[in-house]
């Protein structure tokens, strides 16, 4: 393993091990008087959850099975849960800081097991409602104007549904229930700006075997994200044609006179080779065009080639907060929605899938059935 790896595994290890150890020094100052079998107890606890989801995820990697899955799961909603319980931990010592600076004997000592206790179940209902938010796809309906585009296409409509992330926590069930929904929305085209896969180590064409059903009139299309490109990405590919879908690697197809472009999220990260390759694929600027982008940046540089409108995912809003507010500081208004780049048009969904933890706490997971006017 190269020593960027690992260097990076042993950053998100020390954090997590910090940030269960402030939680478990928060609960034993707050709580009090547990018992040393309780101690203990609550010692062990702490240290195998604090290590699950590093070992999880890399088992999850190279290895599939139910014993695999199932550890992954629960390692991934522990994580989930662990995030809300550290903001609690911490607004237990901001509460209690108030306290203090109270008049002397104004609130008693014997109220830090109630500040705990309430904070506690406050970030565990957090968790609880995350995990029900996440399970229930959106349908979110936008129209779009583009200049110059072909007359026949005014009144179609377009499904674009990125960020499956079909792994071990969005599997064979998820990946049905998705595509039964895209066939209910009986879309003239379907879009799929990246992240169908998680990068973890699954049966990939049959994770995906349910969109082979589709038949959109004008077809299904696809552009990598970056989890697409972890693990075996060859054979992600291979079920993602398997299954019917277009892939387009630095690619253009004209569909009923509509210009369709696909470009890797690998190219998508060197500026001067996302150029070369846009400028590469024979934009014509006098007719309407879409590109399937994962990551919605390089605006300048997509503008500049004359693309009409841009169709990306990757943000999941945050997914859940405090990363909410993360991503609006990296991708500003971009993060989710249509808004305009000069004259680039720029999509930008939730996704339907989730990461990590399958929670979402301040965004919806969602896929948008787009209209041409």
């Amino acid at each position: 393993m190269k020593a960027w790896p690992v260097l990076g595994i042993l950053f998100i290890q020390t954090f997590l091990l910090s940030a269960h150890w402030f939680i478990y020094r928060t609960v034993i100052v707050f709580w009090g008087g547990l018992s040393p079998h309780a101690t203990l107890a609550l010692h062990v606890a702490v240290f195998v959850l604090a290590f699950s989801f590093v070992a999880a995820s890399l088992l999850s990697y190279y290895s599939r099975n139910g014993l695999v899955t199932a550890l992954y799961r629960v390692a991934a909603v522990w994580m989930g849960i662990l995030n809300f319980l550290f903001f609690a931990a911490l607004f237990c010592w901001v509460v209690w800081l108030g306290v203090l600076l109270l008049p002397p004997h104004a609130i008693p000592k014997q109220t830090r097991p109630l500040i705990v206790g309430v904070l506690l179940i406050a970030a565990a209902v957090t968790a609880a409602y995350g995990l029900i938010n996440a399970r229930i796809v959106r349908v979110v309906s936008t129209t779009v104007r583009l200049a110059n585009l072909p007359p026949q296409w005014r009144g179609r409509t377009a499904l674009v549904m990125s960020d499956l992330h079909l792994g071990h926590v969005n599997g064979i069930g998820f990946s049905r229930r998705i595509a039964a929904l895209a066939a209910r929305l009986n879309p003239d085209i379907l879009f799929i700006p990246g992240d169908v896969f998680d990068g973890t180590k699954v049966d990939a064409y049959g994770v995906i075997a349910a969109f082979k059903d589709l038949a959109p009139p004008f077809g299904i299309y696809f552009a990598t994200g970056n989890h697409d490109e972890f693990g075996d990405a060859a054979g992600f590919l291979a079920a993602l044609g398997l299954a019917g879908i277009r892939v387009l690697s630095n690619e253009k197809v004209v569909v009923d006179g509509l210009q369709i472009l696909g470009v890797p999220y690998h190219d998508t990260t060197y500026p001067m080779r996302l150029r070369t390759n846009l400028h590469g694929l024979g934009i014509d600027k006098s007719t309407a065009s879409i590109l399937l982008n994962h990551v919605p940046n390089r605006l300048p540089i997509v503008e500049e080639a004359g693309v009409s409108l841009q169709l990306s995912g990757h943000t999941h809003g945050g997914q859940f907060v405090p990363f909410t507010w993360l991503t609006q500081r990296v991708f500003g208004k971009f993060t989710h929605g249509l808004h305009a780049f000069g004259s680039l048009q720029v999509l930008t969904s939730y996704g339907a899938g989730t990461w990590g933890p399958p929670m979402r706490v301040g965004t919806k997971p969602e896929v948008v059935l787009l209209r041409f006017d």
